[in-house]
């Protein structure tokens, strides 16, 4: 079982990548780090949460999607290619991650 043992906020300019299909990846922003511990084991890890709620190793999180990286890119120098906005998806967390699928377009 993982138990989460600290939240910080993250500072603007760092990403979670997802690889949603083999030519597309999303970058969601990260809203939190947390300090995540596997209580079974007494290892911990930190994890960026990202704005739908999704981290690297969540049991909720939803099928199609494999983390890839965090990358951070200073907001003076605008955003990933691959960039989420927060207007997109609803601009809040969710208690249940939005599905991960290719944008339109891209």
């Amino acid at each position: 079982m993982k138990r989460i043992v600290e939240i910080v906020p993250a500072r603007p300019g760092w990403y979670a990548r997802w690889r949603v299909d083999p030519e597309t990846t999303r970058s969601y922003p990260v809203s939190v780090w947390a300090l995540i511990e596997e209580t079974d084991q007494g290892s911990r890890e930190v994890v960026g949460v990202d704005l739908v709620g999704q981290w690297p190793g969540a049991d909720e999180n939803e099928s199609g999607g494999d983390f890839v990286r965090y990358i951070f890119q200073p907001p003076e120098n605008g955003e990933p290619e691959d960039a989420v906005r927060p207007e997109e998806v609803g601009g809040e967390a969710t208690k249940r991650p939005a599905r991960l699928e290719p944008t339109p377009g891209a």
